[in-house]
């Protein structure tokens, strides 16, 4: 196993499953110290955190809804109290769906920009005075390649996560030297979240994928952990897509 992030700190939202728990597990590997926050399933949750301290590092799990700012600041004081000062952020929590625009209702765009923005907004804002402070840390936001391009069924979840996107490349400038922060626009990644696509949109997309298949978490895991580490000490406010060739930059 790497020491990447010996005596380090991580917090990784919707890390019992899909890229957040392909992550939390990658950072344990790299020798960090991990607290995990979930949804709604415990035993997930439950299993990864098994699963890292089977690998002889610290974890917790707290469930939070990061739309909930009371929750939001129980995962970080939780985490500061069991495990110690974060210097890590990986956040992959949020929700994604379809609606066709004459389906779109307020209430479901609220909902999902909530959750994926102000949620976005509400953990970077609570880990980043103690990391500036401390003169020490970084993050890593999971926005979509869905804010790339025009997504005529998915004008709520793209709008969310453009907005990532510029809060991260604010963020970098404001947070500097001290603190980096970068964010990943995956593509379609085989996890639950992919299944909100029917089997003939999937199908479109593999075909319009020039490596012709459906990226693994564990593929941005790595990517996150190398935005994380001093590997990648010279990038803050980027916005690096892994879409296996669908969508480029610019």
């Amino acid at each position: 196993m790497s020491a990447t992030f010996e005596n380090c700190v991580a917090v990784v939202t919707g890390g019992s499953r899909g890229i957040g728990r392909a992550t939390a597990l990658q950072l344990a590997r790299e020798g960090a110290d991990v607290a995990i926050s979930y949804g709604s399933r415990l035993e997930p949750a439950e299993a990864v955190v098994a699963e890292i301290e089977a690998l002889g590092r610290r974890a917790i799990h707290v469930r939070c809804d990061v739309s909930q700012q009371n929750q939001i600041d129980e995962l970080v004081g939780r985490t500061r109290d069991e495990l110690g000062p974060i210097d890590h952020l990986a956040h992959s929590g949020a929700i994604s769906n379809t609606a066709d625009h004459s389906e779109l209702t307020y209430d479901l765009w609220f909902e999902t920009i909530d959750v994926n923005l102000n949620g976005a907004f509400r953990i970077v804002f609570a880990v980043k005075d103690e990391m500036i402070e401390r003169q020490r840390g970084s993050m890593v936001l999971i926005s979509s390649v869905a804010a790339l391009r025009p997504r005529g069924a998915q004008i709520h979840y793209a709008s969310s996560k453009a907005g990532v996107i510029a809060m991260v490349r604010c963020c970098s400038e404001a947070f500097a030297p001290a603190v980096r922060i970068n964010c990943i626009a995956p593509g379609l990644i085989d996890t639950e979240m992919a299944k909100v696509l029917t089997p003939e949109a999937t199908a479109g997309v593999l075909e319009a994928t020039p490596l012709h298949r459906l990226g693994r978490p564990e593929e941005i895991s790595e990517l996150t952990c190398y935005l994380l580490s001093d590997r990648s000490s010279f990038m803050t406010g980027q916005c690096v897509v892994a879409s296996g060739g669908r969508v480029t930059l610019p």
